[in-house]
């Protein structure tokens, strides 16, 4: 039995990672933080996921997960040891906590004889190319990362059901999830011939995928919220059912996906790009997902910075000679995001976006923050300065 080490016992970790390859006739050992989920895969040794989604007549609602064990990240010689015998290795432990495990995975590495590929379903924009730096901190001198290390980088399109408290207490290893089971991962990363495990879809030209999460998926889901929020909407299925907000989610979307199209001819093409933001569209409004307009529009620092969702998609579709104005629409109801957890309370980060944007003005935001200070970007910013003010009626 070939052997997986997934870092990151999480829904990302246990609903996508581990079932997949479990599936496939792995022994994932998963190595986290949380004792209770760590003491639960040894006792039980699997797991269940229930698919939250419409599913095809005579399709199970629940995957049973098997061949699974657990490591707590304090057992460093046992991990050490695991990682120098696996025959491949992931992470899904979130961009903050990727650099902490760096020197616990270089331990492993550094006792290997045979190089190994790490798939990192992080959503981290370069995510080789910062592993690679995290590594060599803590590898042995001479240690050749190119030839003994795969780094391969993933987008991840799976969304998680929020879980009912009482659910997890009476099983912490249950999880939840939509019925979209698919880790699209760079060909190129892995070293030597890439697993065949079904779900696993390799790509040669990587960054057209990770350009469509972006500037579609992600997107398109920021949108939801934005328009949702003023409107008074509470969860994502409930913005994405109103019929204005639909129409305006996918008029971004679509602005996006002619862009890719231009951008990528020989990887997407109208019909496919038609499906896929159908696909979105139909996942966003799944009521048992539940996601909220909080979680989804939060962070305005990051989804409005120069190269990520919002402004990274109007300087493509600008680029591309496309219809920007529903991304300006976007970046406007942006720019007025406050909404608030269900204990009514802002997002720390946001509370300082709004505290910089009246004491330096929406302009100051745009040119500074967001990096619209080309004098191609001006019409852009006057743009969205209008629309931004006529939001405030």
């Amino acid at each position: 039995m070939k052997r997986i080490v997934q870092f990151g016992a999480g829904n990302i970790g246990r609903s996508l990672v581990g079932q997949l390859f479990s599936r496939a006739g792995y022994e994932v050992t998963f190595i986290d933080a949380v004792e209770g989920i760590v003491e639960a895969l040894n006792e039980q040794g699997r797991y269940d996921v229930i698919v939250k989604d419409t599913l095809p007549a005579g399709e199970s609602d629940r995957i049973g997960v098997t061949n699974v064990r657990g490591l707590h990240a304090s057992q460093m010689d046992q991990i050490a040891q695991a990682v120098a015998r696996a025959d491949l290795l992931a992470t899904a432990v979130g961009p903050a906590v990727l650099p902490k495990i760096a020197g616990t995975l270089a331990a492993g590495l550094s006792k290997r004889t045979e190089p190994i590929s790490i798939i990192l379903c992080e959503n981290l924009r370069n995510a080789a190319t910062h592993m690679r730096g995290w590594l060599g901190e803590h590898l042995p001198a001479g240690f050749d990362i190119s030839s003994r290390v795969g780094l391969v980088e993933t987008s991840i399109g799976k969304m998680v059901p929020i879980m009912p408290a009482e659910v997890t207490r009476n099983d912490p290893l249950v999880v939840w999830a939509e019925a979209y089971n698919q880790i699209i991962a760079d060909r190129a990363g892995f070293l030597g011939i890439p697993p065949d495990v079904p779900g696993l879809v390799l790509k040669d030209n990587f960054a057209a995928y990770v350009d469509r999460k972006l500037f579609i998926h992600n997107l398109g889901h920021a949108a939801a919220a934005y328009f949702g929020y003023l409107r008074g909407k509470v969860s994502i299925w409930q913005c994405v059912e109103d019929e204005e907000i639909h129409s305006q989610a996918r008029a971004v979307m679509w602005a996006s996906a002619a862009a890719l199209i231009s951008k990528y001819p020989s990887e997407f093409n109208e019909a496919d790009q038609t499906e896929h933001v159908d696909d979105l569209l139909r996942r966003f409004a799944n009521q048992a997902l539940n996601d909220s307009v909080f979680r989804v529009g939060r962070d305005l620092y990051r989804k409005l910075a120069p190269e990520d969702r919002c402004i990274g998609a109007l300087r493509l579709v600008a680029s591309r000679g496309g219809d920007t104005e529903p991304i300006v629409k976007t970046i406007a109801a942006a720019l007025r995001f406050q909404a608030v957890d269900e204990q009514g309370l802002p997002f720390p980060g946001d509370v300082d976006f709004h505290e910089t944007l009246r004491r330096e003005s929406p302009r100051c935001m745009l040119e500074t923050h967001c990096g619209l200070n080309r004098p191609e970007d001006i019409p852009l910013v006057e743009r969205i300065l209008t629309e931004y003010q006529s939001l405030a009626t």
